[in-house]
């Protein structure tokens, strides 16, 4: 998972990079559309060509807005800001990935489990566990490995090992709700250092006006926007990892209540023989 980590964040770091490169392509493209466009004589053709372009042209603008305000904020501190978004996202993705693989079939998983069971026993139903993918897989291997220590023993083992795939689960949770609480306080951070410099140039110039604070205040503003932009989308991206993990959770004990039925159904057919 380290690797799926590392992986994840320098795609983002490159994606993030390659934007500016991209946007300064389009900006060039939609400036030698635009020298065409008037070559043109037909009027009809010209009307057509100006949808695209005036389109294009907003992409731009709202580029060239986004790098001056991100530029106006301060481009350390943003970009400081910013490295939050990147690794907390590749958190997310990471934990995404993880646990959309850990999702097993369990109605199937425990039907193949009794098959085996009725057909070749223990031996056999711990085959089908380790050939099945997914922490319930791994929970009823354990289980079923200590049966011959008795039923007790085996319900015990899938609850301990249970509480084992529940942190598997939970993996790296704790840095995703740490970024999500340093972004926004980065972003205060930024209010603060804005407001310092706007005392600053008053001091200076020993003048209260608008022209004097409002570079400060712009400064505290836009790093405040931008930290809790950051903490909105973590914070989507950590309550949906947590719905996926309590509808796995909720799957395990469903489940394994339904192994230790088929379990004891097993154990009495057994001492009847």
């Amino acid at each position: 998972m380290k690797k799926v980590f590392a992986t994840l964040t320098v795609l983002a770091m490159l994606t993030f990079g390659s934007a500016v490169v991209m946007a300064q392509e389009e900006a060039a493209a939609v400036e030698e559309a635009a020298v065409e466009q008037v070559d043109e004589a037909a009027p009809a053709a010209e009307e057509v060509a100006e949808a695209p372009a005036e389109e294009a042209g907003g992409v731009v603008a709202l580029h060239k807005t986004l790098k001056t305000k991100f530029i106006e904020g301060g481009a350390g501190f943003m970009a400081l800001t910013l490295v939050t978004l990147v690794f907390g996202l590749a958190l997310c993705i990471e934990r995404i990935i993880y646990l959309s693989l850990s999702k097993t079939n369990t109605k199937e998983l425990l039907a193949n489990i009794e098959a085996a069971l009725k057909q070749g026993g223990i031996e056999k139903a711990l085959e089908v566990c380790r050939n099945t993918r997914g922490p319930v897989a791994s929970i009823f291997y354990q289980g079923l490995s200590r049966y011959d220590e008795g039923i007790d023993v085996v319900e015990k083992t899938v609850a301990s090992y249970g509480g084992v795939q529940l942190g598997l689960l939970e993996k790296n949770l704790s840095w995703i709700s740490l970024f999500i609480s340093i972004a926004p306080s980065l972003g205060f951070l930024g209010t603060i250092i804005g407001m310092i410099a706007a005392f600053d140039k008053i001091q200076q110039v020993g003048d209260i006006s608008a022209t004097v604070v409002a570079g400060g205040i712009k400064v505290a503003l836009l790093t405040t926007l931008l930290g809790l932009i950051i903490a909105i989308v973590l914070q989507l991206f950590y309550n949906y990892i947590l719905s996926l993990i309590e509808g796995l959770v909720n799957e395990m004990e469903d489940s394994s209540i339904s192994l230790l039925d088929i379990v004891v159904e097993y154990d009495a057919a057994q001492k009847k023989k």
